[in-house]
């Protein structure tokens, strides 16, 4: 069993204002100049997950400059192990949000995606994840996690939803003021949430873990990273019954409500955690480590999560590169296409340099990009 895009078709989306590319199964590589829109087809494919894609863009900021009344869509035609599917996603302009069809029926949750679709992907955005605040990465482990549990971006909205509506009362009614038992009421889901979520983090971690050891036992072209999530709940969690350390975070909640109605928010929860990796053999964090390094331990963990999901679903997910091989020497190289094309899904891969992917002769499909143009047989462009 596969998946595989064999017709995608852009819509008033960044820089493309119409494009219909007809592909087959095997692998996809796009080569052209920087700026040239390349990066604008893979952000295309990673909406085939629920969230707001791999560059995390807001709705609007997705639909061409140019369009006016016009709302951006992507339409797919997916070779998947339940057979030939057609999904649309697209701005609803009118409230705001994306939408999702399914063989044209509207879905209720974008989390529909998931049971026939599933994106894992490294892009040069990503180079700052172990510089940047501890969201970026919570963000990371939380993407990892929606390929496994769908559910899981439920219980993150339903968190901030209600911990939004906390600050909310005690910012505007402070501790006396505020509605004691709605208070209660909002720390009791509060705390089972984050039970919940931080379960699923520990859970993800360690599975996630196992797989990166397993990969650098056959290959050891990237470092082997040792990662862990830290954070009041999870560890916590790891040392107490669930039922002792949500009954403890609740407590902690009502005790911390004076501070949290001066400054907001609250000092220990989820929304606070840390996924941290480190180099295992140099015994250093990743933030320490070289740009190269920090790009190996990226891959390893990416490359370990694309084995997991085939591991799992019985097909490997769609793997989008987006110039991940330009640091890489000539030998490294062979060695990760011989890693890709063994999971056996298709995989999407930019670069600038098309000689860099001659390994990949005939066991891929290439495409040349250039000013929001795609070169390829079969190519419609309106």
């Amino acid at each position: 069993m596969t998946l595989a895009i064999t017709q995608l078709r852009l819509s008033y989306f960044r820089c493309y204002q119409d494009i219909n590319l007809h592909l087959d199964d095997r692998a996809v590589v796009l080569t052209g100049s920087n700026g040239a829109g390349k990066t604008n087809i893979l952000e295309a494919l990673s909406f085939l997950s629920p969230g707001r894609g791999l560059r995390n863009a807001k709705i609007e900021d997705i639909r061409q400059n140019t369009a006016k009344d016009e709302s951006w869509a992507i339409s797919f035609i997916a070779e998947t192990p339940s057979g030939t599917i057609q999904i649309g996603t697209g701005e609803d302009r009118q409230n705001n949000r994306r939408v999702v069809k399914i063989e044209g029926d509207a879905q209720k949750s974008q989390t529909a995606l998931t049971e026939y679709c599933s994106v894992v992907w490294v892009t040069p955005q990503m180079d700052r994840l172990f510089l940047d605040g501890s969201s970026i990465r919570r963000r990371f482990l939380d993407q990892v996690i929606f390929n496994f549990e769908p559910t899981h971006l439920g219980r993150l909205n339903k968190y901030d939803k209600v911990m939004r509506e906390r600050s909310r009362l005690l910012r505007d009614y402070g501790v006396n003021g505020a509605d004691k038992i709605w208070l209660n009421s909002l720390e009791v889901t509060i705390a089972e949430t984050a039970l919940s979520i931080a379960a699923a983090r520990l859970t993800m971690v360690e599975r996630l873990q196992k797989a990166c050891i397993e990969n650098h036992h056959n290959t050891n072209i990237f470092p082997l990273p040792s990662i862990s999530i830290d954070g009041w709940v999870e560890n916590e969690l790891q040392n107490n019954s669930a039922l002792d350390v949500e009954d403890s975070f609740r407590e902690m909640l009502k005790n911390n409500r004076e501070r949290d109605a001066i400054v907001g928010g609250s000092e220990h929860g989820t929304h606070r955690s840390d996924f941290v990796v480190w180099h295992k053999e140099h015994n250093m964090i990743a933030s320490q480590c070289s740009t190269g390094e920090q790009k190996g331990l990226l891959m390893a963990i990416t490359l370990a999560h694309a084995r997991l999901v085939k591991a799992e679903r019985g097909f490997a997910p769609l793997l989008l590169l987006d110039e991940m091989i330009a640091h890489l020497d000539e030998g490294r190289r062979q060695t990760l296409f011989d890693m890709v094309l063994s999971l056996g899904g298709q995989c999407w891969m930019t670069g600038t340099d098309r000689n860099m992917f001659e390994p990949l002769k005939n066991k891929a499909q290439f495409l040349s990009v250039e000013n929001a143009c795609i070169n390829k047989p079969k190519l419609e462009v309106a």
